[in-house]
C-alpha cells in the first residue's frame, strides 16, 4: 500500500458517498471495502501483501463503490450494454461476483503459500477455490438475511432483477473468477511472493 493506493481508494470512496442512489444500499455495498481497508492497515507492517494483491483489492473496492453509488442494477455503462445488445438485465452485478472470486483467490493463495498451510500446488488450488466458493455462499446468506430483516428496502442490494437463478449464477461467476485468477496470475504472483523480504518461496524459472 502506498500513497497512490490511498488517494485512489479515498477519492472513489468520497465520490461514491456523494448523493448515492440509496444510502442504505450504499452502506451495504461499500462496507466490505471499508472492512478490508481496516484489515490491510492493521496488518501492513507484520504481514504486508504483494503489489498484485494490493492492486486487486483496490480494483475490487472500486467495483463495490461504483455498485454502491448507483446500485448494481443501475450502473449507467451496463444499462447501455443491456440496451445495445438487447439483454434482459443490467449485468454489473456479475462483474462484482466475478471479482468476488478472482480477487480473494490471489489473497487466499498468498496466505496459504506464505503460512505453508497446505503442501503442493494442487492442494493449494483446491483450498483456494473451495474458500472462494465458501465466501461467495456466505455472501449469498448475508443477502438473504438482509432481505428478511429489511424487507422491500433490500431490493436494490439484492439486485436480482427478477432473475430466478441469480444466487446460483452469482456463485458460478465467483467460481469462474477464482479459477481464472489461478490460471492467469499464478506465475506473476509466484515471482512477487519470491521477491518479498525474507520469503522462502522459490522464484519460478521464466
Amino acid at each position: 500500500m502506498n500513497v497512490t493506493w490511498f488517494v485512489i481508494f479515498f477519492a472513489v470512496l468520497l465520490w461514491s458517498a456523494v448523493h448515492p442512489k440509496d444510502c442504505f444500499t450504499w452502506f451495504l455495498e461499500v462496507f466490505p471495502a471499508l472492512a478490508a481497508f481496516v484489515v490491510l492497515v492493521a496488518t501492513r507492517r507484520r504481514f504486508p501483501l504483494t503489489r498484485l494483491s494490493y492492486g486487486l483489492i483496490l480494483i475490487h473496492s472500486i467495483i463495490l463503490m461504483v455498485g454502491g453509488h448507483y446500485t448494481y442494477a443501475e450502473v449507467p455503462l451496463f444499462n447501455w450494454i443491456r440496451d445495445a445488445f438487447e439483454m434482459g438485465r443490467n449485468n454489473y452485478d456479475k462483474v462484482g461476483h466475478l471479482a468476488q472470486g478472482f480477487v480473494p483467490a490471489v489473497v487466499i493463495r498468498e496466505i496459504i503459500i506464505r503460512l505453508r498451510l497446505v503442501s503442493g500446488r494442487r492442494w493449494t488450488h483446491f483450498f483456494v477455490v473451495a474458500t472462494c466458493l465458501a465466501v461467495s455462499a456466505f455472501y449469498e446468506l448475508i443477502e438473504w438475511w438482509v432481505a428478511v430483516l429489511a424487507g422491500a428496502s433490500s431490493e436494490a442490494f439484492l439486485g436480482t432483477q427478477g432473475y430466478a437463478w441469480d444466487t446460483q449464477s452469482d456463485m458460478a461467476m465467483a467460481l469462474v473468477g477464482a479459477v481464472l485468477a489461478l490460471v492467469l496470475l499464478g506465475r506473476i504472483h509466484d515471482r512477487q511472493l519470491a521477491a518479498l523480504p525474507g520469503s522462502a518461496v522459490e522464484k519460478p524459472s521464466p
